[in-house]
């Protein structure tokens, strides 16, 4: 009995005695792990999970990539800088700067223009405008506005026009404190050959380019290789990272896609004082305000005959290019040579003229020969026309006319 009781005993003991040990080395084991952690872990699955062609462990990439920034979610914030104002995307950059960019038309030609200011003020070039005080700019929706020159350059081909239709909305912004670098990724817009809303791309491939054309001295340029062509003239060069305008297309290569840019930090200040000051309607500071030569009575009644000549030879062509820029505008060409289809010969009577600052008015009686259905008849007409110059050109500027009806004192 007792030898029993002794076993059990003894049994007990060594029970006790190995729990013991392996509580202590349990715990002396999980404590190390404890210590080593992640590494551990990440060592463990390298050597235990299937391998990738590169001798890593999947489960290991896996567990790496969740503790990396997630891509996705980089993307997503990437579009909002520090100051948490959005960032666009160049093609957002795009749909938004050609809301802001502009046709400008004259009767020379057109050219490119980009609202700058909230007063409604498009910047340009000053052979976009040259000879002109009032210009028709046209934009994205198709829809026209009247606009008047109020600053330019006399050498710095630079010009501000100001659209008070379009006062309020807001502009391209400006770079006016960085100079651009060679590589910085740019586009060009504008109106090439007429092709509105014209997008092109490229980066800065050279910078200071110098050189005289015309009567404009160009310093300083931005070279880009961003195709532009004849249209583009005074269309923004853009920082695609920025969004901002760097440069004011002005000038090609006769040969090749190189293009040239005045940079905005050239000639902000000076344009801002246009903005300040404008001046509409002074021959000494700004060139494109029309001409105000003096009219000679004898030649305005030659004009408007030779005018009626070639009505009457069925030149129509030359017969509205003596018409002035806003009369064109007016009336199209193809709507001045359908009024004369059936006018045959035209003789003018001049009766009184008026002489202003700018033009002179003249009265006259006009006798036409009409065919109608085979029937020839002769009708009178009783007409004011306004002559004067216009980008030194004489030019018949206004011009109204109708029946005469009896005995008149016209």
């Amino acid at each position: 009995m007792n030898k029993r009781i002794l076993a059990s005993y003894l049994a007990c003991l060594l029970i006790l005695g190995a729990g013991a040990v392996g509580a202590v080395w349990i715990y002396a084991n999980v404590a190390q792990e404890g210590q080593q952690g992640p590494m551990l872990a990440v060592s463990e699955d390298t050597q235990t999970s299937p391998n990738n062609k590169d001798g890593t462990s999947k489960e290991s990439n896996a567990k790496r990539t969740s503790a990396q920034p997630d891509d996705s979610t980089e993307n997503k914030t990437k579009t909002e800088d520090a100051s948490g104002k959005k960032e666009l995307t160049i093609k957002e950059i795009i749909k938004e700067s050609q809301k802001k960019v502009f046709t400008i038309k004259t009767m020379d030609g057109l050219g490119s223009g980009f609202l700058f200011n909230r007063h409604g003020d498009l910047l340009t070039n000053a052979h976009v405008v040259e000879g002109y005080s009032d210009v028709i700019v046209t934009g994205l929706d198709k829809k026209e506005y009247a606009g008047t020159v109020i600053g330019i350059g006399a050498s710095t081909d630079v010009a501000v026009i100001r659209v008070p239709g379009l006062a309020g909305k807001d502009p391209l912004p400006l770079e006016t404190r960085n100079k651009a670098e060679i590589g910085d990724p740019v586009l060009a817009l504008g109106s090439p050959h007429g092709l509105e809303n014209t997008v092109t791309t490229g980066i800065i491939s050279g910078l200071d380019r110098e050189f005289v054309l015309d009567q404009y001295v160009y310093k300083n340029l931005y070279q880009t290789s961003a195709p532009i062509a004849k249209g583009n003239s005074g269309g923004p060069l853009i920082n695609s990272d920025t969004g901002k305008v760097i440069g004011i297309n002005s000038a090609i290569m006769q040969q090749g896609t190189i293009g040239f840019s005045i940079p905005i930090t050239q000639i902000a200040s000076m344009v801002e004082q246009w903005t300040a000051n404008p001046i509409p309607g002074d021959p000494k500071n700004n060139k494109s305000t029309f001409s105000r030569n003096l009219v000679d009575i004898e030649e305005a009644e030659e004009f408007v005959q030779q005018f009626y000549i070639n009505v009457s030879k069925g030149d129509y062509v030359s017969a509205y290019a003596s018409l002035g820029s806003r009369w064109q505008r007016e009336v199209t060409y193809e709507q001045f040579r359908e009024g004369y289809l059936n006018t045959g010969q035209v003789t003018v009577e001049f009766f009184t003229f008026l002489t202003r600052v700018d033009f002179v008015e003249l009265e006259v009686l006009i006798t036409a020969e009409e065919r109608k259905n085979g029937v020839i008849s002769y009708q009178q007409y009783e007409a004011i026309y306004k002559v004067g110059y216009e980008n030194g050109v004489l030019k018949m500027l206004a011009g109204s006319m109708k029946p005469r009806l009896g005995p008149s004192n016209f």
